[in-house]
């Protein structure tokens, strides 16, 4: 269990553009190797699903964790998989593919799950809305996140 908790926080130091909480996946670029928990959902979704788009958006940045943080994500995934598929089954898919990550370290996942003709009728990501404050109140998380570090 500790070395899945040490994967979803990165030293501040390392952390070199917090604002910057999109990596796009292209089957030729390799991702982020910074942000294992990022790669390794960009990896077992491309695996599972052979994706003809992918995205994924680290939003950790955007809620009340530590910066560095691999916690909250975003996913857009077309994939002719879902061809013929209710919504609820596709990200069932998608869920599955991530069971480890969900299990462990990845507190939030929005999931948009489209076929090629969906995604070719409308191309766009939604927008996230913002933290309501969750763990906000709660000062016991980065205590928390400390004991999983040491």
């Amino acid at each position: 269990m500790l070395p899945t908790v040490l994967r979803c926080v990165r030293p501040i130091s390392t952390s070199l553009a917090l604002s910057r909480p999109v990596a796009h996946f292209r089957p030729h670029m390799d991702p982020d190797q910074s942000r294992p928990v990022e790669r390794s959902i960009t990896t077992k979704l491309t695996d599972k699903l052979k994706p003809d788009h992918l995205e994924v958006h680290n939003e950790s940045h955007m809620h009340a964790v530590p910066p560095g943080s691999e916690s909250h994500f975003r996913v857009l995934v077309v994939s002719s998989q879902f061809d013929g598929l209710p919504l609820i089954q596709r990200h069932r898919l998608v869920n599955e593919a991530l069971k480890e990550e969900l299990s462990s370290c990845v507190h939030a996942l929005a999931i948009q799950a489209k076929t090629p003709e969906q995604w070719g009728s409308n191309p766009s990501l939604a927008k996230s809305p913002p933290c309501m404050g969750g763990s906000r109140g709660d000062h016991t998380v980065e205590e928390k996140l400390k004991a999983g570090r040491e």
